[in-house]
């Protein structure tokens, strides 16, 4: 890892104090397949993604990804952090729910000292809850503790109900009352555009180093150096497999 600086996670963010969870370096860069190409849409901060398999295309693509990007502000936080969803931001699975749950399924309770919110969704028998750690990482966010950075999740949910659940979910547990993850994530953090990259339909796919992170530097515009990583997975190491993918550029 000559000319590199690589640390990464791969623990449930329940088991991380708050001073130390922004002070890790992030994931310096991810290698991409060759079979995304992005067109941005006129307007949008979100562009289309399309196949290619072309050798022309595949050397664009090449191109695109190795350009290096200009870091857009310096200091101890990063940029952006990412979160994987299961059983690290919150401590259900949702391949293994049925239910997408809706404001009839809410739970309420103390939201850390905050007042009373959602603390809780009911996703038929089983409940999904944050983990303690992400509530107080991303309640440090919405009262602008970490100057310059935002949020975003990745995860490579197993199919589509795994997806929706996931997505429903977001938009029903609070971090404050009166404002959800969804509220802070995607409404304050990248004004009402959803860049999650959740599920592994294409494009795609269970390797978020491969799939994934390619995308979110590409939209988002931030350098992988700039990036942080919350990742927990009991069959194998995302936080390792990205950094074998690593290229050598930001």
């Amino acid at each position: 890892w000559k000319g590199k600086t690589v640390i990464t996670m791969n623990s449930s963010i329940t088991s991380l104090s708050l001073k130390s969870a922004f002070l890790f370096a992030a994931i310096t860069g991810f290698q991409p397949p060759p079979t995304l190409f992005r067109r941005r849409s006129p307007g949008s901060l979100v562009p289309s993604l399309v196949s290619v398999s072309s050798p022309s295309s595949s050397h664009t693509l090449s191109r695109l990804i190795t350009t290096r990007l200009p870091m857009t502000s310096s200091g101890p936080f990063p940029e952006l952090t990412v979160f994987d969803l299961d059983a690290c931001f919150w401590d259900q699975e949702m391949y293994t729910l049925s239910h997408i749950p809706d404001e009839s399924d809410v739970i309420l309770g103390d939201l850390n000292g905050r007042g009373e919110g959602v603390i809780g969704v009911m996703s038929g028998r089983s409940k999904i809850s944050l983990n303690k750690g992400s509530l107080i990482a991303l309640q440090s966010h919405h009262d602008s503790k970490y100057p310059n950075m935002r949020v975003c999740f990745a995860s490579s949910a197993d199919t589509p109900q795994a997806e929706r659940i996931g997505r429903a979910a977001l938009k029903l547990l609070e971090v404050v009352p009166g404002t959800t993850v969804w509220d802070l994530v995607v409404g304050r953090d990248w004004k009402g555009e959803d860049i999650n990259q959740i599920g592994r339909q294409p494009p795609l796919s269970s390797n978020k180093s491969a799939t994934h992170f390619p995308i979110l530097r590409e939209l988002t515009k931030v350098r992988y150096d700039r990036m942080l990583f919350f990742d927990d997975c009991n069959w194998g190491d995302h936080c390792g497999m990205s950094i074998v993918h690593v290229p050598a550029v930001y």
